[in-house]
């Protein structure tokens, strides 16, 4: 898919009149969302005036005989249909399959007779290239072509992830029309990502965040093609993980009961994002932030003041042999529980106080000939971490912190860059040879008055100084929502629609960089999301909606 160079400089990016409302006076004064216009922007459009009525009795999704198929294609389809026709059940249809059709509401405005001198687009041919995945990975190929000419389109992909992107623009195509109740326009699209890695981190430790939820986010990042779920499932609040090894972790460590995941909610959320090419990373930081982790299981160091302990606990205790047998066993079972090759091991903001003023740790730093120098017990401790990890056969991802402190990681490691000055950063561990993932200039819980978007959208991952090898290190980026202030009544407002001008930042060409002209389509898929039952906040100023959010 990617070969087609000629295509790419061949298609442009043309808006007609469908591209955009008629402007009145009173317009000026609000902003002005487009029609049909795809977010993210894909690689290469080209569409021209010819529009062509889509109704849901005379529309049906084809595989091509000669193509790849699998459950996973199935199932795509049939939530495809029902996103495009059936918008206002699609939702609840998705959280619970039981759900009827809202037969009022998602009533076609246009019937077959009305149409009946309208051209129609009665299909969707669908072709993939090779066999179905099981799961997703950081190398998986989601380019895809669309092609929509007379009565009939063409969706092709090189895999069923490219497949699944592709309907979701093409969803993108279909828009609400006065006269065609439903149309899309004559329209070409080369489309793949800039980036493998386009990520979004919930924090689920400070705030519990319920299954229900997490699942409405999975369904926001596919609506613009995010394709990393980062779990930071535990932190020093809480530990809602129910773990089969160690139970009594979530039994003492989460906040109560209610406030846990259990093995069934996290397969089950495994499952969702699987079926939108989403991987799930988890996260279990430490050696720092596990005060949850001490509450049942004796592995955090104990504090001193003036020779006495303090009834205080530091970070995971190195000193002691213990420590590193709980973590051979919570890490194997990790393991089986999520399927994706990463494991996200933390490693950041670890705290050296404690680890000084207990007498354990000071003996066991000068039998190691450590002196005083506590980050080199840190770094004694992540790479016993990581050589457990791998030995489990999993790869990891890790905060900055780890390579910084010089700990001896795999090459196929992934290091996340979230401190400043991040283009120093990026340089740095580039020249390493290591992957790398941006999320310093994208972290959504800081909230500005505001069209604070436009600072997301001018960040790339690609500033720094450095060789066209090192930037091909470069593997994407990760929009990170923390949850001091963020729970399950405001996670999805705060984090959509802004986290989509990430996804875009992460998906389209490098020279798509104009927030004054992705304005008009910024908002277009705030209403679009708004259509399908997603609360995406207002991130433009005034405006409205046709389909305003009413559930």
């Amino acid at each position: 898919m990617r070969s087609s160079a000629l295509l790419l400089v061949l298609l442009a990016v043309v808006s007609h009149s469908h591209g955009k409302r008629p402007r009145d006076p009173l317009n000026s004064f609000y902003v002005q969302a487009t029609v049909g216009q795809p977010w993210p922007q894909p690689q290469a459009i080209h569409t021209t005036p010819q529009q062509y009525g889509v109704h849901p009795a005379a529309f049906h999704f084809l595989v091509n005989q000669t193509s790849q198929t699998c459950d996973l294609l199935t199932s795509a389809l049939d939530r495809y249909y029902k996103l495009i026709f059936y918008p206002y059940s699609y939702l609840n249809y998705i959280l619970d399959p039981e759900s009827v059709i809202d037969e009022i509401k998602d009533k076609p405005k246009k019937t077959l007779f009305d149409l009946r001198d309208t051209p129609l687009l009665k299909r969707l041919n669908v072709y993939i290239q090779e066999p179905c995945e099981q799961y997703p990975t950081l190398e998986s190929d989601e380019s895809y072509t669309i092609v929509v000419t007379s009565d009939s389109a063409v969706l092709e992909a090189v895999s069923i992830w490219g497949a699944i992107r592709g309907l979701e623009t093409f969803s993108h195509l279909i828009y609400p029309d006065d006269n065609l109740g439903l149309a899309i326009n004559q329209t070409t699209i080369i489309d793949f990502p800039r980036f493998q890695h386009r990520g979004l981190l919930l924090d689920t430790s400070r705030h519990f965040i319920s299954i229900k939820t997490l699942k409405i986010n999975l369904e926001a990042m596919s609506n613009s093609k995010m394709n990393v779920f980062h779990f930071h499932i535990v932190d020093d609040q809480s530990f809602p993980y129910e773990s089969r090894s160690f139970p009594d972790l979530s039994g003492a460590g989460a906040y109560n009961q209610d406030h846990v995941y259990s093995q069934e909610d996290i397969a089950s959320l495994i499952e969702f994002a699987r079926q939108r090419g989403i991987r799930v990373v988890v996260e279990f930081d430490s050696p720092g932030h596990t005060q949850s982790w001490g509450r049942v299981i004796d592995i955090l160091t104990h504090c001193y003041s003036g020779g006495k302990p303090n009834n205080e606990f530091g970070p995971m205790d190195p000193s002691r042999n213990s420590t590193f047998n709980f973590l051979k066993k919570m890490f194997s079972e990790v393991a089986t529980v999520f399927p994706d090759h990463y494991v996200h091991l933390g490693g950041d903001e670890v705290d050296f106080d404690c680890w000084r003023s207990n007498p354990d740790v000071q003996a066991f730093m000068k039998q190691m000939g450590f002196g005083n120098d506590y980050s080199l017990l840190e770094q004694y401790y992540m790479q016993k971490v990581v050589d457990i990890v791998g030995s489990t056969g999993k790869g990891y991802a890790v905060w900055q912190e780890i390579i910084d402190n010089n700990v001896t990681v795999k090459a196929d490691t992934v290091v996340e860059v979230w401190k400043d000055p991040y283009p120093d950063e990026l340089a740095r561990v580039t020249k390493l040879g290591y992957r790398t993932l941006l999320s310093t200039c994208w972290y959504l819980n800081y909230i500005s008055y505001g069209k604070d978007w436009v600072n997301y959208y001018k960040c790339d991952p690609h500033n720094f100084a450095g060789t066209d090898a090192q930037k091909k290190l470069v593997v994407g980026g990760e929009a990170c929502m923390w949850g001091e202030f963020i729970d399950a009544t405001n996670v999805i407002t705060t984090t959509w629609p802004r986290a989509a001008t990430v996804a875009e930042r992460l998906w389209s060409a490098a020279n798509v960089t104009d927030p004054n002209a992705a304005t008009p389509r910024l908002e277009e898929h705030r209403c679009r999301y708004l259509r399908r039952g997603i609360p995406a906040a207002p991130v433009n100023g005034p405006s409205y909606c046709d389909f305003e959010f009413n559930r």
